[in-house]
């Protein structure tokens, strides 16, 4: 269970006794075609500790302990797709929680995913006080509710699997599925907003403990081959890789509410011929090859969507990404001096916003000329976004740049700003959200 959960209660361990978790005797772990051990049975090789003492897991007769000082034990590798399997036991009133696709830093639960162990017989007694369905064993905590029942009794072993597969998360206890869900079936906006680990593809695997006498032996994982299509995942293209199909020319949104139907149709034809001008396929990527500030902009508008594309410049050049028509989700260099007017903190950030954070929490940008990824989760006025798997804006308010003080339009475009920089844009793909 979440560790921050006024719930969560700690175990009497000494009271259990050393003798009670030890009742078994293991010659090693078992794996099966197609698998490879994590755990050893002998050490903690491969796993690290995280906000937590050294002692907070130990081995003892191929048995691994969650000690009354237990809290993260991470895996020291990431795993994209895959199928996990382990063998645990609980006692009564045991809590736990197996993290995926999770970084090290913050709370596993929401800036990656855990997939909830904890003792029901003592839950459904009201250790914990009323528990919201998310919050028993096998769901995804605070996301998604596994059914109840196939735990056996306290002090029995248990075996457990997890399927991460892209979207679709599965979990089967004692050959029992309790949880069956694809993530892109989850619509609350405030859910999306409270985990953005729910967007990640890749992460560490770890245990996340809280001091109760939880024991695990057998840990194996079999990785997945990851499709190379998004499709699989919900997302359709923005961009055929051969021509400016689906795109159209930049006008300014201020002079646009002011013109007439004829201005509008003058004004569009001299922004499409810009952008036949200045924006071109290269390589099957689109670049900006002109000297001005005429973005290239989805003739489709959108309200709420999670974004993907990879983008990369050259040497001191300026970008950003434009939602529903507002800027902007930086781009530029921050590697090349002099760095300065902010350019020093990386790209991700809301660059324009003034009374809400508008600098990524960190610098996640590639070398200049190489490759970056961005994905970008739009939620109402609220931003997540990730650049090269690192979560560097989280669910902060983009303002209105062009009317300060009003909400965000309902919809509008996705652009890709010109600024008098070569850029480069490729594999963009979309997936709306449900209003």
């Amino acid at each position: 269970m979440h560790k921050k959960s006024p719930r969560v209660g700690r175990w009497g361990w000494l009271a259990l006794g050393i003798g009670a978790l030890c009742v078994c005797s293991c010659t090693g772990p078992r794996v099966e075609p197609g698998f490879e051990a994590l755990f050893d049975g002998r050490s903690l090789d491969g796993w690290q500790h995280v906000g937590g003492p050294p002692d907070g897991y130990v081995v003892q007769d191929g048995i691994l302990h969650c000690t009354p000082r237990g809290q993260n034990l991470f895996t020291t590798r990431q795993f994209l797709d895959f199928i996990l399997r382990f063998d645990f036991r609980l006692e009564e009133g045991s809590n736990n929680g197996v993290g995926i696709r999770a970084p090290l830093e913050g709370d596993a639960a929401y800036a990656g995913m855990e997939i909830q162990i904890l003792e029901e017989t003592a839950a459904l007694k009201g250790k914990w006080g009323r528990l919201r369905p998310e919050q028993f064993h096998g769901s995804i905590y605070d996301v998604a509710a596994a059914r109840r029942g196939a735990l056996r009794p306290p002090g029995q072993w248990n075996t457990e699997e997890i399927l991460a597969d892209g979207r679709h998360i599965r979990v089967r206890v004692n050959g029992q599925t309790v949880l069956d869900v694809n993530l892109n079936e989850v619509h609350d906006l405030d859910v999306l907003r409270r985990h953005p680990g729910l967007f990640r593809e890749q992460g560490h695997i770890g245990f996340l403990g809280h001091g109760d006498p939880v024991q695990f032996r057998n840990i194996r994982i079999k990785e997945l081959r990851r499709s190379e299509s998004r499709a699989r995942d919900g997302f359709r293209p923005l961009f055929n890789g051969r021509d400016l199909t689906g795109w159209k020319g930049w006008v300014d949104p201020r002079e646009w509410a002011r013109m007439t139907e004829t201005e509008r149709a003058a004004a569009r034809a001299r922004a499409d011929a810009l952008m036949r001008e200045n924006w071109r396929v290269e390589d099957g990527a689109l670049v900006y090859r002109g000297k001005g500030f005429d973005n290239l902009c989805t003739e489709q508008e959108f309200r709420n969507f999670e974004f993907v594309c990879e983008w990369k410049i050259a040497p001191q050049s300026d970008s950003g990404i434009y939602l529903r028509g507002v800027p902007q989700v930086q781009i530029w260099d921050p590697f090349t001096p002099p760095v300065g007017g902010g350019r020093e903190v990386g790209s991700g950030g809301l660059y324009n916003n003034q009374q809400h954070p508008s600098r990524p929490r960190l610098r996640a940008d590639r070398p200049v000329g190489q490759w970056n990824r961005f994905r970008i989760v739009m939620m109402g006025d609220r931003v997540h976004v990730f650049l090269n798997d690192q979560l560097v804006v989280e669910n902060t308010p983009l303002e209105n740049y062009w009317e300060r003080g009003k909400p965000l339009p309902p919809a509008g475009p996705i652009e890709l700003q010109a600024h008098g920089t070569p850029v480069w844009f490729r594999d963009l793909w979309v997936r709306e959200l449900p209003d």
